[in-house]
Parts: structure tokens; C-alpha cells; sequence
């Protein structure tokens, strides 16, 4: 091994320091702003009796960002001070666990969101005819359950490591015997190998919905169908510009928040796992040159930060999502814009909207919230 790996040193990318305060201060602004006023619009629609399944995982997805969001002046000071941890090591663990936390529950609820949209194209009717509400709750406490579970282990075990007089949060693995290492790199490339199914799952269901939209043609007058072919033929297919339009961009912006927040990270993390553990024999061990280690620790400092990107773009997801959603901040902002904060009238207007919506599923001829 290199003298780089043999000598234990701690693997720095000094750069951070001044890159990570400014843009988390960034992020936490915005995040706290958008997740908030999102919490806002998801809970008039419920008082509007529209709470869907989608949107069941869209409120989880929020409550997730708002955590990170939370975690952010700690981390923060954590850059500001060159990487020196001055809080407890409870608070390294907590806000640890935080940032674990929002990125695979992030992860799970948009791969939700996916499979949603999914069934909502490709199997409208079973869509429109039947309340899904139940199925949205039992998914999201099985998400929570599966990653606060998964993040156990980072809030018990201890997180603030001693390096050179300076206190490291979850860093200074370089300090560890080998076997300690060893499971730290088992636990990291099972996560990359669960974040790769998951990834597969929402390419191919993006993929199967973007297909299904574009082969789907407007429905030709004259020709004899059976009312349920009109129906199934209506719903994939009545104003298919905007529809599919709006469809297609969510599933631009879904892949786009994976390919842009967490592709990136879990690409480089297991080659950076090997170069930060340094591990000196056995599985695991590699032998690269200091140059390497450092461009694969620098590259992923940016990814760490492409990561909390997706607490400020989930709401982009939510704003193509769902008709009532874009309706509903639509019309709030031009109210506000006229100086009437009040969102008493937006809210009856939904309510209104959800009655109405409740006649049409009684009558059988309701239409899948995809536009």
C-alpha cells in the first residue's frame, strides 16, 4: 500500500470548509421555506377531504426534508469550525442519524411516487375506482420503520472521533482496527446494493409510464366500442397534450432528483470507503496513490452536498405530482399577490372540488388525479 495508507493519516478535502457552510445556509433557507408552505398546502388539502395516497407519501417525504433541514446549523458549525465537533456526541449522533434518515426515506417515498404514477397510467380505472389511502399509510410506516431501524446503529454507537486535537464527527475512520473497518465497508456496500435496486425499479417505472403515455392516441370518432372501452380509452387518453405533458414532467423531475442527489453519491462511495478506511491486508485492502485517494475524497464532499440538494427539489416533484396541488398554490400566490394572505377561499374552493370529485367516484366516472 501507498505511504498515503500506510501512515493512517486522516483524509481531507480542505475546501469544504469554506463551500459547505454557504451552500447548507443556502439550502437551509430555502428547504425550510418550501418544505414549511408544502406542510401548509398538503394540509388544506386534507381539511379539503383530498388526501390521496400520493400525497400521503408526499407529506412523509416533507416530514423527511424538514429533518435534515433541522440537522443544518449543527453541521454548519461543524464546517465552519475546519470539521472541529463542539457539541455533544449525542447531537453527532442525532444529526447523524438526521441526514441517514432524509436521504433514504427521500429515496423510498419518491420510488413510492413512482410505482404510484405507474398505476396511475397504466391502470387508470383501478385507479379512479378504488381508495388507496390505506395502502399509502401501511407503505410509509413501513419506510419509516425499515430506515429509523437501519439508522439505529448510528444513534447508539459512538459518533465523534479524536483526530489530531480536533473532535470529527462520523470521520476518522483511518483510527479503527481493521475488523471495525471491515463491517463499516460491509454496512456501506449493502446500501449501495439496496440504492441499486431501488434505482433500477424507478428507471424502469418511469421508463414503462413515459412509453405507455406516448403511445397512447386520442380516441377515433365513429368507431364501435363497448362503454367500458370508451371509459378505459377516455381516461388514458382526454386532453392528452396537457396530460401527458405534465406526466412526462414529473417523471423528469423524479429521475431527475435521483440522477442529480443520490446517483452521484453512491457511484463514488464505495471506491471512497476503501480509500478513507484504508485498510491495511486482507478484503478490502487497496493499494492507490495519494492523488486518488484525494480526487475520490474530494469528489465526494460533492456529493454529500448534491445530496441535500433534494430537500429544496422534492418540492418540484410535488408541484407536478398532482392537479389540486398545483391548482391550489396557483391560486394561493395570486391572492397573495394582490395582498389577500388569507387562504380561507382557496381552501373552500378545494372542498368544493373535493365534493364534486367524491359525485364522480359515485357515479363511476372518475378520472385519475394525473392532471
Amino acid at each position: 500500500m501507498s505511504s498515503a495508507g500506510n501512515d493512517s493519516s486522516f483524509l481531507d478535502s480542505e475546501f469544504r470548509y469554506q463551500l459547505f457552510p454557504a451552500i447548507y445556509g443556502i439550502i437551509f433557507i430555502l428547504g425550510l421555506f418550501a418544505n414549511s408552505y408544502v406542510l401548509f398546502v398538503l394540509h388544506s388539502l386534507r381539511d379539503a377531504r383530498a388526501m390521496s395516497e400520493i400525497r400521503i407519501y408526499m407529506t412523509n417525504l416533507t416530514i423527511a426534508d424538514l429533518l435534515f433541514v433541522c440537522a443544518l446549523p449543527f453541521w454548519i458549525g461543524y464546517y465552519s469550525r475546519n470539521g472541529n465537533w463542539v457539541f455533544t456526541d449525542f447531537m453527532c449522533r442525532l444529526t447523524g442519524s438526521f441526514f441517514f434518515i432524509n436521504t433514504y426515506c427521500s429515496i423510498l417515498f419518491l420510488t413510492a411516487i413512482s410505482v404510484n404514477r405507474y398505476w396511475a397510467v397504466t391502470k387508470p380505472l383501478d385507479v379512479a375506482s378504488s381508495d388507496h389511502r390505506r395502502r399509502g399509510i401501511i407503505v410509509s410506516a413501513v419506510i419509516w420503520v425499515v430506515i429509523v431501524a437501519m439508522a439505529v446503529p448510528f444513534l447508539v454507537s459512538k459518533g465523534i472521533n479524536e483526530d489530531k486535537k480536533v473532535t470529527r464527527c462520523f470521520e476518522g475512520y483511518h483510527n479503527q482496527t481493521d475488523a471495525e473497518k471491515k463491517m463499516v465497508a460491509v454496512t456501506h456496500f449493502a446500501i449501495i446494493g439496496l440504492f441499486s435496486v431501488v434505482f433500477v425499479l424507478v428507471v424502469v417505472c418511469n421508463l414503462l409510464i413515459a412509453l405507455s403515455l406516448l403511445s397512447q392516441t386520442p380516441p377515433v370518432s365513429g368507431t364501435t366500442t363497448s362503454r367500458k372501452s370508451n371509459r378505459t380509452q377516455s381516461s388514458s387518453s382526454k386532453k392528452p397534450v396537457g396530460v401527458k405533458r405534465r406526466a412526462l414532467q414529473l417523471l423528469i423531475a423524479v429521475v431527475g432528483v435521483f440522477v442529480l442527489c443520490f446517483l452521484p453519491h453512491h457511484v463514488v462511495q464505495g471506491f471512497w470507503t476503501l480509500a478513507v478506511l484504508q485498510i491495511r491486508e486482507g478484503w478490502g485492502h487497496v493499494d492507490w496513490d495519494q492523488k486518488t485517494l484525494q480526487a475520490l475524497n474530494d469528489a465526494h464532499q460533492i456529493t454529500l452536498l448534491l445530496m441535500g440538494l433534494n430537500c429544496i427539489l422534492d418540492p418540484v416533484v410535488y408541484y407536478f405530482s398532482t392537479k389540486r396541488f398545483r391548482r391550489f398554490i396557483m391560486a394561493h400566490f395570486k391572492k397573495l399577490s394582490k395582498g389577500d394572505g388569507c387562504s380561507h377561499t382557496v381552501v373552500t374552493e378545494m372542498s368544493m372540488d373535493s365534493r364534486n370529485h367524491s359525485q364522480r367516484l359515485q357515479s363511476g366516472h372518475k378520472k385519475p388525479d394525473m392532471d
